[in-house]
């Protein structure tokens, strides 16, 4: 289970330090892909991707915009590994697409990380802070 906010840097090789506490769920392999709702990046553990892609897959193939959704999510989607000092490369493309630059934030979303500009994390959180601290219904319209 992925939780928290931990504060990295890129190298000039575009790694990445994994936080010490994702490692373990990371050890089997790695895949980063694109967000498909927000600008960031998504990491999974080879064992969630694997059930990720088994939801996707389990919808009508036939529906375009299914077809389209594969296509663009798996596309960008990148098979990485941990190397011994727990960094992980992201791909060039992915770096772009997120706007990543030297300083990033990884934060824990239960069954996935998200890796995001440190520029952009702090106003995406202060807004969903507004939005669930202020607004008692937003409480209500979510259903866990």
């Amino acid at each position: 289970m992925f939780l928290g906010e931990y504060y990295r840097t890129i190298d000039n090789k575009g790694r990445i330090f994994i936080p010490s506490k994702f490692r373990e769920d990371l050890i089997k392999g790695i895949v980063v892909s694109r967000a498909y709702d927000e600008r960031c990046l998504f990491l999974y553990s080879k064992e969630n991707w694997n059930k990720l892609e088994d939801k996707i897959r389990s919808n009508k193939v036939a529906e375009r915009n299914i077809q389209r959704f594969s296509r663009w999510f798996f596309s960008s989607a990148s098979e990485e590994a941990m190397d011994q000092q727990g960094r992980i490369k992201i791909p060039q493309k992915l770096i772009e697409y997120a706007g990543l630059k030297k300083e990033i934030v990884m934060v824990g979303v239960s069954e996935r990380a998200e890796i995001w500009a440190k520029e952009i994390w702090p106003k995406y959180y202060d807004q969903a802070d507004s939005q669930f601290m202020e607004d008692k219904n937003a409480f209500e319209q979510l259903r866990f």
